[in-house]
C-alpha cells in the first residue's frame, strides 16, 4: 500500500471519530435536557407543557416574528430552537397572567431564552422593525445563566429602582 493510502486512512480514521464525538455530545445535551429534575419534570416536558398551554395564545404577527428571530439559527437545528424559544415565551406570558402573546411577552421571552450572543442579532432586528430595544435593557444586561427560577420577581424589582 502506497504512503498515500496510509495518509487517507488515519484522515478518514480521525473524521469519523470526530464525527462520532460530535454526534455524540449532541446526543448527551438532550441526554440531559430528559433527565427529570425535583419537581419530576425535566426541562423537555416544561418546555412541551408550556407549548401546550400557550399555543392558542399566539397570533400570526408574533409567530412571523419568531420565525424571523430563529431564521439564522441553522436549519437543522431550527425546529429545536424554535421550541425551546417558544416555551420560555410561553412561560413568560403565563407568569404574567396574559391571555395572549404579544410583541412585548415574545421578545423578553426571546431574551430571556437566547444566549447573550444572539442579543446583537435580536437588536438589529429590532432597529429594522423600528422598536424600541430601551424598555428591555434590564434584560440584555443579563446573561441567560442570570434567569434562574424568580427571574421575573427579580427583574421587576430591578426596573422599580
Amino acid at each position: 500500500m502506497s504512503a498515500l493510502g496510509d495518509y487517507f486512512i488515519v484522515f478518514w480514521g480521525f473524521l469519523l471519530i470526530g464525527l462520532m464525538a460530535i454526534g455524540g455530545y449532541f446526543m448527551f445535551r438532550k441526554f440531559l435536557k430528559s433527565i427529570p429534575k425535583e419537581d419530576g419534570k425535566s426541562d423537555l416536558d416544561w418546555e412541551k407543557h408550556y407549548l401546550d398551554r400557550t399555543r392558542h395564545m399566539w397570533r400570526d404577527e408574533e409567530k412571523a416574528l419568531l420565525e424571523e428571530l430563529v431564521s439564522p439559527v441553522p436549519e437543522l437545528f431550527r425546529d429545536v430552537a424554535r421550541q425551546k424559544i417558544a416555551s420560555k415565551i410561553g412561560q413568560v406570558a403565563l407568569q404574567k397572567k396574559k391571555n395572549i402573546i404579544t410583541q412585548d411577552i415574545l421578545i423578553e421571552g426571546y431574551i430571556i431564552a437566547t444566549p447573550k450572543r444572539d442579543h446583537k442579532f435580536l437588536r438589529k432586528k429590532l432597529k429594522e422593525k423600528n422598536i424600541d430595544a430601551q424598555p428591555y435593557e434590564e434584560l440584555f444586561k443579563k446573561s441567560a445563566t442570570d434567569y434562574s427560577e424568580g427571574w421575573e420577581a427579580k427583574y421587576n424589582k430591578s426596573k422599580k429602582h
